[in-house]
């Protein structure tokens, strides 16, 4: 199954929750989500996601020096963030939820 139709519905939290315990750059949050298992990111996609999430007040951002290059804008969850998140994980639960009994067939015939 093709995952890139489905991580572009759940960028939004998957960004979110990596930054969740720790501040980061962009391509530092690529990494993440690709280390975490979301192998397919695209950069691009990541980053228009963290301009998005920054423009609706779920980030607030800071710019720190960087010895090797040009200075890097680090993002973080502020509270709006957070409760983004909340409501979001709920969400998301609950939806895996019913998915995982329809594709075990779990559910009652109507």
């Amino acid at each position: 199954m093709d995952t890139s139709q489905l991580l572009k519905g759940v960028l939004d939290v998957a960004v979110l929750a990596v930054l969740r315990d720790a501040d980061g750059y962009g391509y530092d949050v690529v990494r993440r989500l690709r280390a975490a298992g979301l192998d397919e990111v695209g950069e691009a996609s990541v980053y228009g996601t963290l301009r998005r999430l920054y423009s609706a007040g779920a980030l607030t951002t800071y710019v720190v020096p960087s010895e090797t290059g040009p200075n890097r804008k680090y993002y973080s969850v502020n509270g709006t963030g957070h409760d983004v998140l909340r409501r979001s994980a709920k969400t998301w639960h609950e939806f895996a939820a019913i998915m995982t009994s329809l594709v075990h067939g779990e559910t009652e015939a109507a």
